[in-house]
C-alpha cells in the first residue's frame, strides 16, 4: 500500500498542474465564500515548507506526534501531508504530542510548542500577537524553503495516525475506495479525520478532492458539483 508521500509524488509525476484540491468555506464569518484551488505542485510547495519548519525547527522525525487541532480544512491538509513527510505522527486526539498546530490561539498559547494556523487564505499574519513558544504560521512558514528532504524515513509500522486513542500504520493510512482513476470526489466531512481520508483516497487514484465546508449553501451544492465536474461522493463524516 502506498504512503502518503508516495500518494504526493505520484501525482507530481502524474500532472503537476492539475486541480488537486478545490476547498469551499460555507462557514459564517470572516472566510465565508471562499474558494481556493490547489494543484499538485502548488500543494506540494506548502507540504515542503511545512516539512521544512517542523524539521528545521523542533526536530521531528519518526517517533514524534504532532496534533493537528483544525477544521476539516486545505491547511488541515498540507500540515498532515508534512508530518508525514518527515515521518512522525498525526494525532486527532489528546493522546499526548510533541508539537500542537491549531487555529485556536488560546489553546496554542497554553500547549507550547506550538504553531497557530491563521484559516483565511490571504492572511499575511494572524489577527493576534502569538504567545512565545508560538510560531504565528501566516507570518512565518513561507520563509522556509520550496524542497524538502527528510533526515529520516518511517518505517511501514510506524504510526502515522492516531484519532480516538485508535493507532493506524504507515502501511494501512491511505485508504482505499472503488474510484475510478483520476475521479474528481465531493466531500463534505465534518472532521479532520474524515477529510484527511477522502484526501488521500481521492489522491490515490490519481484524482482529486472538492471539499466543502460548513452548512449547505442556499440552494444546495448541486450547481457546485456540477461545475466542478464530479464524479464520485465521498462517506460523509
Amino acid at each position: 500500500m502506498p504512503t502518503p508521500s508516495a500518494v504526493l509524488a505520484a501525482m507530481l509525476r502524474s500532472d503537476p498542474g492539475r486541480p488537486r484540491l478545490t476547498f469551499y468555506d460555507d462557514t459564517p464569518g470572516p472566510t465565508a465564500g471562499e474558494r481556493l484551488e490547489l494543484s499538485a505542485k502548488v500543494l506540494a510547495n506548502w507540504v515542503n515548507k511545512a516539512a521544512n519548519a517542523l524539521q528545521d525547527e523542533w526536530d521531528l522525525g519518526p517517533g514524534t506526534r504532532v496534533r493537528l487541532a483544525l477544521p476539516p480544512h486545505w491547511r488541515t491538509l498540507y500540515w498532515a501531508l508534512a508530518v508525514w513527510s518527515v515521518g512522525a505522527t498525526v494525532v486527532l486526539d489528546d493522546s499526548g504530542h510533541d508539537l500542537l498546530v491549531t487555529d485556536d490561539a488560546e489553546l496554542a498559547a497554553t500547549d507550547t510548542p506550538a504553531v497557530l494556523v491563521t484559516l483565511a487564505a490571504l492572511a499575511r499574519a494572524a489577527g493576534t500577537a502569538a504567545a512565545p513558544g508560538v510560531m504565528d504560521e501566516a507570518r512565518e512558514l513561507a520563509t522556509f524553503g520550496d524542497q524538502f528532504a527528510a533526515w529520516e524515513e518511517p518505517s511501514d509500522d510506524d504510526p502515522a495516525l492516531s484519532v480516538d486513542g485508535t493507532e493506524t500504520a504507515y502501511r494501512s493510512v491511505v485508504p482505499q475506495e472503488n474510484w475510478a482513476v483520476g475521479a474528481r470526489v465531493h466531500s463534505t466531512a465534518t472532521t479532520a479525520a474524515a477529510a484527511l481520508r477522502d484526501a488521500l483516497a481521492a489522491w490515490a487514484v490519481d484524482g482529486s478532492l472538492v471539499l466543502s465546508r460548513g452548512p449547505e449553501p442556499a440552494g444546495g451544492r448541486r450547481r457546485r458539483v456540477e461545475t466542478e465536474g464530479v464524479t464520485a461522493e465521498a462517506h460523509q463524516a
